[in-house]
């Protein structure tokens, strides 16, 4: 059997990394809102918040390390099937990969001890500081690896020489053109993803007439989240397409569908395009909304799929039907956070149970809304690596197809274990919940977690200093 190597590398890749930014997302948004509510429990004293900090801990730890060993793999793969296009960027990717361990991934392990062991071993003001640095460390690796990947979408800062990309600038590299857009958008999506799980989980306890406060608490945060941020994540998201239009007109034309530029450019809500005959079929559009969308007017122009040679041009369903899968999940958190601040006016989120039931379903939403936007990043790239620079073809290994072929099931039976494995124990601390691991043992005289104060000295609820064993 023939096996194309290109191909089967680039499958590989896009396996990995779709498998892999499922737990990064979540962890740069969990642990923000893991530091929120330790700042809140600091603040307030309310117990509530003590909880359900320890008790999203746990399910970061277990999703930190699946995007840990997960991750692992990426960084090999450019080595081992990309040789070539490691060739072409080292001397400028590599850095930024390496200021994402220095900077970032080091920073995030040293504090994490503290923040998964420091419970009752360290003063109360410095278990929320080390939470806050986790999150800070989780933001700054997400600052260095979308500076990299925004290279290869926009590069700038650098010259070639000898078939060899060098830096010039590093500011120019680092804030290259795309970064200060893709940056935001990604972020508050990894925010939203994680709103909506812990909505989840709250509906989830309501419906099954448990965990009732820490419940409100959740129902609450993740329905605020929602209602201020997937609107802003909207006109983000409107601002990163403009820049796209800007520096990457083709990526747009084929998210768009559209194939002539000699006339205004119809919102294609739903068409299956026709590659070959460069049309688009069972067409749904409204007129002249994507070139009002895209150039703030009914009668603008920009470029279409025919205005670039064939071996260009980008495939289009993926990031046709992608886009439109993005649009569709951010539209539904609207929904969610607009529906759920009604009802919370109204004193009703936690007992409507039409509300409950579909929010009690809607994890998966964000988590397909991320993979859907790297798909329509990564492929409406094509045929480039590094965008105008390098091909993918020219940036691949010289392998046998039937050796990437091998490594391919590998990963696939890898990280179906893997991902089986987290899930299983993700489900079970949820299933747990938030109180039974902070439920005193029977005869016991005391909570089992006493505060700890300021000072370091171990506290009771009530303030008075805790008992000490002699």
């Amino acid at each position: 059997m023939d096996f194309d190597p290109v191909l089967l590398a680039r499958i590989q890749f896009a396996f990995t990394v779709s498998f892999h930014i499922i737990f990064p997302s979540f962890t740069i948004g969990l642990s923000a809102f893991i530091a929120t509510l330790e700042i809140l429990w600091l603040w307030s004293g309310r117990e509530v918040f003590h909880r359900l900090a320890r008790y999203w801990t746990k399910i970061f730890a277990v999703s930190f390390a699946m995007g840990v060993v997960s991750g692992i793999v990426l960084s090999y793969q450019f080595g081992t099937n990309w040789s070539r296009f490691a060739d072409f960027v080292g001397s400028v990717v590599a850095p930024l990969i390496g200021f994402e361990v220095l900077t970032a991934f080091f920073l995030e392990a040293t504090f994490l001890g503290i923040m998964l062991f420091g419970w009752n071993r360290v003063p109360a003001w410095l278990h929320v500081l080390a939470s806050c640095i986790v999150a800070f460390g989780t933001f700054m690796s997400a600052f260095w690896i979308l500076s990299a990947n925004s290279w290869m979408q926009t590069p700038a800062g650098f010259e070639i020489r000898d078939g060899v990309a060098y830096p010039l600038d590093w500011l120019e590299i680092i804030f290259n053109p795309s970064f200060p857009h893709r940056l935001p958008h990604m972020l508050l999506a990894a925010y939203l993803t994680t709103s909506l799980v812990v909505l989840a989980v709250a509906a989830r306890y309501l419906l099954a007439d448990k965990f009732k406060e820490e419940s409100r608490v959740m129902l609450q945060m993740a329905i605020g989240m929602l209602a201020i941020v997937a609107p802003i994540q909207a006109f983000v998201g409107d601002s990163h397409g403009l820049n796209t239009e800007k520096y990457q007109p083709a990526k747009i034309a084929a998210i768009e569908a559209h194939w002539d530029s000699s006339k205004p450019a119809p919102l294609v809500l739903f068409a299956w395009p026709d590659e070959a005959a460069e049309k688009n079929l069972f067409e749904i559009s409204i007129p002249n909304g994507a070139s009002l969308m895209i150039t703030h007017s009914l009668d603008g122009l920009f470029p279409g799929l025919k205005d670039f040679p064939p071996e260009d041009r980008p495939p289009v369903l993926t990031p046709f039907f992608g886009f439109r899968i993005m649009v569709g999940v951010c539209v539904v958190m609207i929904l969610f956070g607009w529906v759920g601040a009604y009802l919370l006016l109204r004193r009703r989120a936690t007992t409507t149970r039409w509300f409950l039931w579909p929010a009690s379903l809607s994890w998966p939403l964000g988590f397909l809304a991320i993979v859907s936007g790297w798909f329509v990043t990564e492929q409406g790239r094509q045929p480039w690596v590094v965008d105008g620079l390098l091909r993918t073809a020219d940036a691949a290994s010289p392998l046998l197809g039937w050796q990437v072929a091998l490594t391919l099931v590998l990963f696939l039976i890898v990280y179906g274990i893997i991902f089986a494995t987290g899930i299983y124990f993700m489900n079970r601390l949820i299933t747990k919940g938030p109180v039974e691991e902070l439920t005193a043992p029977p005869g016991s005289e005391r909570p089992s977690r006493p505060l700890v104060g300021a000072s370091g000295e171990a506290k009771m609820p009530g303030g008075e200093p805790a008992p000490v064993a002699k």
